[in-house]
């Protein structure tokens, strides 16, 4: 540790104030330098210092100084930077407190801060700068600038120095408050014309260790004083100016020079000529001393001119001189070239000497400068002959080539022999048509391609190009298949070219194993007149695909016979059993073939070789292996995709014979059962299969119908009404059916979503007419009718089919019947209400259920009303058809009309086919027995309106 640690322990009387220590260490120490042992120097021990949880308390917010409790010591905590923690003021030091608890106690440390010669002496400017006069007198004094060094004692500042000392004297005064004052003295007189700006450096140096110093330039400027004249370079100037010379043209630049500076040293030009012209023709920059023209100069006026001039400073100091020009003679007429005759386009066939243009030269100069020499830009075969004076031709002397260069930019040029030469020249262009001289010509002697077999006819092979040097249609290339034959076949059967694009295309497709490769020629044929040509051979070399699987040579497989290899039951490992030998007509990797066992009864018994065939053992045969081994040999080529064959080779483990014919006399019928086996239980399980996923369909969809049909009908916002009919008298008046029918009936607003429910009997429904022969395509046709709304039928009254007897009106005491009632007859009664539609439409639906149930084979059971001559007039009144809740009526049934029913019956049987009549016949037996079971007749059944009709034909379509 850098520095002195001194230490100072006081005990006080002050209550919790125990000690004082004071520590001395340098500024700029490093971060976690010791500044003391504390513990040791307080007299603690590090245990307190932990226990009691020390730490330093310090009212600045920086700390510097961190307290280690484990060790007992004090560390640096940041770099102590003195001059700015204390500047100048002298002693430096640091005051914190360590606090201790448990009991409360602290003690007060001072560390002072040393000073370090950190920092060297600096001058707040770089740079002064004084402007003095030449003529400042000796002693002047000049005020410097003092350095601040931020150290204090020693390392302060204490001298200054000024080099170089030729002019100037440093002088140092002491304040009062301590500080220097620097002041710099004249000692010789200045000379601005010796040297008109002076460098001084002033040096300060402290008295640290190491000693650092700080410097500052001084520069002095040398103000001038006119003390000198103006003086030109030379007393004459001579120049030289050509005649239409372009005005400001600089004829001459005359110099002057004055020692002075500034505005003593500025010269002022000016001519000074008063009876002469020269003032118009010539004029001078009175800053730069530049003479230019401003005027018209020619030689024939005026030879030459002197100019007097005058250089002056703004003190009034003055000199002179002349200057002398001469005016030099020029060529100033350039030659006028005139095109006389030309030609803009020349064949390229033209001969030589042609003339193309024909040219006459003026030049208005004379003497030299008035003779002319005309040339043209080389390289090109042309020339220019002279037929006269001035007259010049331009003629061919070399023959033309279109396809080397279409057009010519050719530069006439015409200079005199004056000095300097004036020249003028004319461009003519002169374009060269084009002639038929170029065949044409392929980017290659010959060519080859390549097409992969099996390709699609009119496949691109190749495109062949060909290019004609000429221009236009001479340029115009066609294409054409010479003709000629490969393996005695056309080669136009092969390929085609296209005659534009010279795209030759596959006729048809190529097979390698037949023809490799094949080669022709194209001609290509421009479109001049007469036309030339060029042709070249194209090779066409067909590429192997992969289109031919391995043929398996041996072992031979035979369809009637079996062939089998033995192995000895002492055959070794590696005992060659046989080779399968297989070919593949394709060429390359598509021809090497690989050999796999795919299947073997004992896979452990024999391998195959992968490039050879070879099937040999493995190891050693036993006496518990198989007499009839079965290998399955797959071989496969290197294409891609690959191609494969299997052959079967059979292997009898045997020593002999006729050990091996007992053996394999139902070889071949237990693989054919085997193999016919596995194809009938294949079969019979896709069958099972798909009647178990049609099943389960069926299931689904029967499910979801019900389904819908049940939210259909819970969806029906009227109520089911149930309805029972009454017990029906038959027309002996023996008593009542013993059948009872329940309807359930849910209408909604809309027919399509009614629905009906039909109870069936505890017995077999009779039809009541059992003559009834309708057929279902009759009665729908009849439906049909019924059904349209505007039919032309229309309703007419109720007949007298049925009658109510008073024994027969239900009623809550059971009243017993009295006269019959005729029903039926006379007009319409008033128009029935909504109850009576509702009980109509039910017992609709009951005489269409039980007619379902006694259906026949092609006939339906249905009375004779619903026959082809069905009107509405047969319809009976459905109020006598329903029995209606609250009323005593019941149904009875007149005889009268069911026999004139029957014999009505009997005459449209008589009409009909012996087809028909005997299915009606066949119809009527069945229910004449049907009628004998049974004890009582069928009730009569309610009349179908066209709404129960539509409602029943759904029901059949479902």
């Amino acid at each position: 540790m850098k520095g002195e640690v001194l230490l100072f322990i006081s005990l006080l009387s002050l209550g919790s104030v125990i000690g004082q220590v004071s520590y001395t260490i340098p500024e700029e120490m490093a971060k976690g330098s010791l500044v003391g042992n504390i513990a040791q120097d307080l007299g603690l021990e590090s245990k307190r210092l932990t226990s009691g949880k020390a730490r330093i308390y310090t009212r600045d917010s920086d700390e510097y100084i961190e307290l280690n409790r484990e060790r007992g010591i004090l560390l640096v905590k940041q770099r102590i930077d003195r001059e700015a923690l204390c500047r100048q003021t002298t002693p430096c030091a640091l005051h914190f407190q360590i606090i201790l608890e448990n009991p409360m106690e602290f003690y007060s440390v001072i560390v002072q801060i040393t000073d370090v010669n950190d920092n060297a002496p600096t001058f707040e400017e770089r740079e002064i700068q004084f402007k003095i006069s030449e003529s400042a007198i000796t002693g002047a004094k000049f005020v410097l600038e003092r350095a601040v060094d931020l150290d204090v004692g020693l390392n302060d500042l204490q001298r200054y120095e000024l080099k170089p000392t030729d002019n100037f004297a440093l002088k140092l005064y002491n304040n009062a408050d301590g500080n220097k004052n620097v002041e710099m003295v004249l000692q010789k007189p200045l000379d601005r014309e010796k040297q008109e700006q002076i460098s001084l450096v002033l040096t300060a140096v402290d008295g640290g260790e190491p000693q650092m110093s700080g410097t500052m330039l001084i520069v002095i400027t040398v103000l001038d004083v006119n003390d000198n004249a103006p003086v030109f370079t030379q007393p004459t100037y001579k120049a030289t100016i050509t005649e239409n010379s372009p005005k400001g043209t600089v004829v001459a630049t005359v110099t002057a020079s004055d020692a002075d500076h500034g505005s003593n040293g500025k010269i002022a030009y000016s001519i000074t000529n008063t009876l002469d012209d020269v003032r118009k023709m010539f004029n001078i920059n009175k800053e730069t001393g530049d003479v230019t023209l401003i005027g018209n100069i020619d030689f024939e006026e005026s030879r030459h001119f002197q100019i007097n001039l005058r250089a002056s400073d703004e003190g009034g100091l003055t000199d002179s001189c002349k200057l002398v020009v001469d005016v030099q003679d020029v060529n100033d007429n350039k030659p006028d070239i005139n095109i006389m005759s030309k030609s803009n386009v020349i064949s390229e066939d033209a001969k030589l000497d042609t003339v193309v243009t024909m040219i006459n030269i003026d030049d208005k100069d004379t003497g030299e400068n008035g003779k002319v020499q005309c040339f043209i830009n080389e390289n090109i075969p042309f020339t220019l002959k002279t037929s006269a004076n001035d007259f010049y031709r331009l003629v061919t002397d070399s023959e033309l080539d279109r396809e080397r260069s279409s057009e010519y930019n050719i530069t006439v040029t015409c200079s005199d022999e004056g000095v300097p030469s004036l020249s003028s020249s004319v461009t003519l262009t002169l374009q060269i048509s084009d002639v038929n001289d170029n065949a044409p010509v392929f980017e290659s002697s010959s060519y080859e391609a390549y097409i992969v077999e099996n390709n699609t006819p009119g496949l691109s092979i190749f495109t062949v190009r060909a290019r004609d040097a000429d221009w236009n249609q001479n340029a115009r290339v066609s294409y054409i298949l010479e003709d000629s034959s490969a393996n005695g076949v056309p080669v136009s059967s092969y390929v085609s070219v296209s005659a534009d694009s010279g795209v030759i295309h596959a006729v048809r497709s190529f097979d390698y194993e037949q023809i490799k490769d094949f080669h022709f020629r194209v001609k290509a044929q421009d479109g001049g007149s007469p036309p030339l040509s060029s042709n070249v051979t194209v090779k066409i070399l067909i590429q192997d695909q992969n289109d031919n699987p391995p043929q398996v040579l041996y072992p031979v497989q035979t369809g009637g016979s079996l062939v089998a290899e033995m192995v000895p039951r002492s055959a070794d490992v590696g005992y060659l059993v046989t080779k399968v030998v297989a070919v593949d007509v394709d060429s390359g990797q598509n021809a090497w073939l690989s050999y796999k066992l795919q299947k073997a009864t004992d896979r452990a018994l024999f391998e195959v070789g992968l490039q050879n065939g070879e099937i040999r053992t493995i190891r050693q045969v036993t006496d518990k292996d198989a007499v009839k081994q079965r290998l399955t040999v797959i071989v496969e080529d290197n294409g891609q995709p690959s191609r494969s064959a299997t052959v079967i080779v059979n292997v009898v483990v045997a020593d002999s014979f006729p050990e091996v014919l007992s053996e394999f006399t139902d070889f071949t019928q237990d693989k054919e059962y085997n193999d016919n086996l596995t194809f009938y239980l294949v079969l019979a399980l896709a069958v099972v299969s798909f009647l178990f996923i049609t099943c389960l369909v069926v299931i689904i969809s029967v499910k979801i119908y019900r389904w819908r049909q049940s939210r259909i009908m819970c969806h029906s916002n009227l109520p089911v009404i149930p309805y029972y009919p009454p017990r029906y008298s038959d027309t002996l008046g023996t008593g009542t059916l013993q059948h009872v029918y329940n309807y359930e009936v849910c209408r909604t607003t809309d027919s399509r979503k009614s629905d009906c429910k039909f109870g069936r009997a505890s017995q077999n429904v009779l039809i009541m007419d059992p003559s009834s022969t309708g057929t279902m395509q009759r009665i729908q046709s009849e439906k049909s009718i019924l059904d349209e709304p505007d039919s032309p039928l229309e309703q007419k009254p109720p007949n007298n089919d049925w009658r109510f007897t008073q024994g027969q009106r239900p009623g809550p005491s059971g009243a017993t019947g009295g006269p019959e009632v005729a029903m039926g007859t006379g007009p319409w009664p008033q128009p029935p209400t909504e109850a009576e539609q509702l009980q109509a439409l039910m017992a609709a639906a009951n005489e269409v259920s039980e007619a379902t149930a006694t259906l026949g084979p092609g006939t339906m059971g249905l009375s004779t009303r619903y026959s082809p001559q069905f009107t509405l007039q047969h319809v009976p009144d459905y109020r006598q058809n329903v029995y209606i809740p609250g009323s005593t009526a019941t149904l009875t049934s007149n005889p009268q009309q069911q026999q004139q029913q029957a014999t009505a019956q009997q005459a449209a049987q008589q009409a009909l086919p012996p087809a028909q009549m005997a299915a009606q016949m066949s119809a009527q037996m069945s229910a004449q027995m049907s009628a004998q079971m049974s004890p009582q007749p069928e009730p009569p059944k309610a009349a179908q309106t066209p709404a129960s009709k539509k409602k029943s034909t759904k029901k059949e379509k479902k």
